[in-house]
């Protein structure tokens, strides 16, 4: 009896409580207060919000476009990534690692800065259309992409096409060639190889891939939002147009349910099918499976496919860099840079442009701070030899990635508005948004190191009398230091570029990156859309910065992102 009380007292036990709390609070509230909001508004049952969002045919056309144009944008980045997917699966070649880690850039960049590049490059006044009225004498852009499906569906692709070049091109990395070659011995063409034998193998991997794109475009809100303008609109931009420009919250509410019932449902599916990835098959290290491109063949192979993701994937980056220094002037010129130093009479900032990079810096450290707390005390947590805590534990700390950020901003405006977590109004706010979404990406960074760190070295290190703080900070932090380093950087960048969350809690006097672009944007002239781009490329390098410490930081391969 007295070790039972012992061990419920234990601080260890207390401090594992942490992460449980914060997602309580943080997560599990604010959801229940949507649900609450979307069936009793007033108090008592009322089904009228869902009711006009069952018999109104504008909002069965929203979450129409909501899943066709995923489905599209799905098909589109899985037919142009296979190739890649394959060419790194297969070939060893100069750069290739560095090649990898770049093309992952454009994944973890902030929407605003994607719709930003791909305005410079496809805009009326972006560089294709500059090169070719020059190029045909002509005085009118001839290419005006704003506002289209096409440009949305161009941006998804760019967006995803890492995702499919990772999770298909690792798995097909592994496979054993031997497979293929036996079939090509017994006749087989190089069509009907890849139908009957590579197709089906890799089958779990490509629906996994597609399904996790499918679910990113499904709750897209950056690119939709500024692209798309007022023609189109996800579920995610329609709970943010009800509640940021109608303040209808019953029926926000009501839209928020319903898209997290579907990617809830998605995220399982994609569960399944990631566990199916991991069935015995006969793997080999890639050491066995790629080969240098020796023929012409392969040599082409490889040559079409990197020129096509540095096309691809760089074009519009690049494009929104020269534009930054060129737009309006003849030459380069750092104008608007420094405009970002001045609040001029009539912004629509409240303080000089660079508080926006100041506070984005801010609630980024403080995002790190916290999520790192938490995230290493879940990892720890998740790391324990009690199987069945594990199991449940694992996929409860993997929830905030299943929900939308839009969804999870608004569930703190209803939720967090009164005593004693009247928060509304706070700009300690937007941390804690940052932290909910940024605490997987730490726990999975963490998680496979900790978990291989043998216990014979904390075991030894009790033994001679250290206590368990000296043991952390002697046997543990040192092997995990790396870990924590690149979950450090994903808090940072998470946070840095988050924007769908942001955009419903920020105040307006503490404008982040994104919110000032997209003000930026929004507003006529020049002088805006310049500083649009220039401090969208400041957002761009260090999202790029970023990422790429993840990867040199990353112990090889290990980590779940």
């Amino acid at each position: 009896m007295h070790s039972l009380g012992h061990r419920a007292l234990n601080p260890r036990w207390l401090l594992y409580i942490l992460p449980l709390a914060f997602l309580a609070v943080f997560f599990f509230y604010p959801l229940l207060s949507i649900f609450a909001l979307s069936f009793a508004p007033q108090g008592t049952l009322d089904l009228s919000a869902l009711h006009k969002l069952i018999s109104t045919s504008y909002y069965a056309r929203t979450l129409w476009f909501t899943v066709w144009q995923a489905a599209v944008s799905t098909a589109l980045t899985v037919i142009l990534a296979l190739p890649g997917a394959y060419t790194f699966a297969r070939y060893e070649f100069r750069g290739k690692g560095l090649l990898r880690a770049l093309t992952t850039v454009p994944f973890v960049l902030p929407t605003t800065v994607v719709a930003t590049a791909f305005t410079s490059l496809l805009g009326p006044r972006g560089r294709i259309n500059l090169w070719l009225m020059a190029l045909l004498s002509l005085e009118k852009a001839p290419i005006d992409l704003r506002h289209t499906i096409w440009i949305i569906l161009f941006a998804h692709v760019f967006y995803n096409y890492a995702v499919v070049l990772r999770i298909v091109g690792g798995f097909w990395a592994n496979q054993n060639p031997r497979l293929e070659e036996a079939a090509r011995m017994l006749g087989g063409d190089r069509w009907r190889i890849f139908r009957h034998i590579t197709l089906p193998l890799l089958m779990p991997a490509i629906s996994a891939a597609a399904l996790l794109v499918f679910i990113f475009c499904f709750t897209s809100f950056g690119v939709v939002l500024i692209l798309g303008g007022p023609r189109f609109a996800t579920l995610e931009v329609e709970i943010y147009r009800q509640t940021v420009n109608l303040f209808n919250l019953p029926l926000a509410a009501t839209l928020s349910l319903a898209q997290i019932i579907c990617t809830f449902g998605m995220m399982s599916v994609y569960t399944r099918l990631q566990a199916r990835t991991a069935v015995p098959l006969e793997f080999r290290p890639r050491r066995v499976t790629q080969r240098r491109p020796v023929t012409r063949r392969d040599r082409l192979l490889v040559v079409l496919n990197v020129a096509f993701m540095l096309v691809l994937l760089f074009t519009p980056l690049l494009a929104l860099a020269e534009r930054s220094l060129s737009l309006g002037v003849t030459g380069y010129t750092v104008t608007y840079y420094r405009e970002l130093f001045y609040n001029r009479r009539g912004s629509v900032f409240f303080v000089p442009p660079v508080e926006a990079v100041r506070n984005s810096v801010g609630f980024a450290a403080l995002t790190v701070l916290l999520a790192l707390v938490l995230g290493t005390i879940g990892a720890y947590l998740l790391a324990r030899r009690e199987g069945r805590l594990s199991r449940w534990l694992d996929p409860l700390f993997m929830l905030p990635l299943g929900v939308s950020a839009v969804t999870l901003g608004f569930g703190y405006i209803i939720a967090l508005d009164e005593p004693p977590l009247n928060l509304r109004t706070s700009p300690l706010l937007i941390p804690l948004a940052h932290t909910l979404v940024a605490f997987p990406f730490v726990v999975r960074s963490l998680l496979p190191v900790v978990r291989g760190i043998h216990p014979h070295l904390r075991e030894a290190a009790a033994n001679l009398g250290a206590s368990p703080s000296r043991v952390w900070r002697e046997i543990d932090l040192p092997i995990v230091a790396r870990a924590l380093l690149v979950g450090a950087v994903f808090a940072f960048t998470v946070s840095i570029g988050e924007f769908g969350a942001t955009a419903l809690i920020a105040r307006p006097q503490y404008p982040t990156m994104p919110i000032a672009i997209y003000r930026f944007l929004g507003q006529p002239g020049t002088l805006n859309y310049g500083q649009a781009l220039a401090m969208s490329t400041l957002l761009m390098i260090v999202c790029a910065v970023g990422f790429l410490a993840i990867e040199r930081f990353r112990y090889g391969e290990v980590g779940e992102f």
